[in-house]
């Protein structure tokens, strides 16, 4: 199950990579005089009301959304380790202080904290800055949770017999930090990451689903759902579904792409 999700996953981001070469049409291209109509050969999965092409921006979303959430993933990571790492290794002050900050911020549902730093900053923006802004968003306030983890395992490890033995013979804090330490997170970096993706594919999704993430006209997988808000129409056009079909494959195969011994 594993190597066929990372062969779903693969498949993937190689269609959101070469979506320009995939898809029909462009993303934004209005045929008014077909709006709306069933899938054909020229047009796969139909047209939406503005006569866009839907599988041409099914194609465009999956890039979008497939690499907005590992690059926020990245930067929130990072901040962890920052937060985290450093602080078990700083002192008990600054520790202490990290340590009340990632649990004020895990006691605050970070959706209503995304929701709230979003609607504070302008709607009216291109759909580049959008994407920019979501990113920022995500990456900046998705770390609480992997901080706390890191700090744990970082915690242990400044016990453990090689830092010790690494002291003894005079190496300095950074030489440790850099040699010793991060290596032996790289499984926990790892995991954590891959835990980070799929929670940001939902809050991109969210926040665009409810008109705070990626403006039109591009399309992600959170705007391309505000079709199904027409829930009664959804009989007379399933292939509406096909975002949401996405959005739930990669999610389930994020998770099964994960290694068994990186998971906790």
């Amino acid at each position: 199950m594993r190597w066929v999700a990372i062969a779903v996953l693969s498949l993937l981001m190689l269609s959101a990579v070469c979506a320009s070469l995939i898809a029909p049409h462009g993303y934004a291209e209005q045929t008014r005089e077909y709006p709306n109509i069933a899938p054909s050969r020229e047009f796969p999965l139909g047209t939406d009301d503005l006569g866009r092409d839907r599988f041409s921006r099914l194609v465009y979303g999956t890039r979008v959304s497939l690499l907005l959430a590992p690059t926020a993933a990245v930067l929130s990571t990072f901040i962890a380790v920052l937060v985290g790492g450093l602080g078990a290794c700083a002192g008990v002050w600054w520790d202490r202080g990290m340590s009340s900050a990632t649990d004020l911020m895990l006691s605050i549902p970070t959706i209503l904290i995304l929701l709230t730093a979003r609607a504070m900053m302008p709607l009216n923006i291109s759909p580049w800055s959008s994407i920019l802004i979501t990113c920022l968003l995500l990456g900046l306030l998705g770390w609480p949770a992997a901080a706390r983890v890191i700090r744990a395992d970082v915690s242990s490890l400044l016990g453990s017999a090689f830092l010790l033995q690494a002291r003894a013979c005079g190496q300095s804090r950074l030489r440790i930090l850099v040699r010793q330490l991060l290596p032996n997170l790289r499984p926990v970096l790892i995991a954590q990451f891959w835990i980070l993706v799929p929670v940001f594919i939902l809050s991109e999704a969210n926040l665009s689903l409810l008109g705070l993430g990626v403006s039109e006209p591009l399309p992600s997988w959170g705007n391309l759902l505000r079709e199904l808000e027409n829930y009664a129409a959804i009989p007379e056009r399933p292939w509406v579904l096909a975002p949401l079909l996405a959005l739930m494959l990669t999610i389930l195969c994020v998770y099964a792409a994960v290694p068994q011994g990186d998971e906790s």
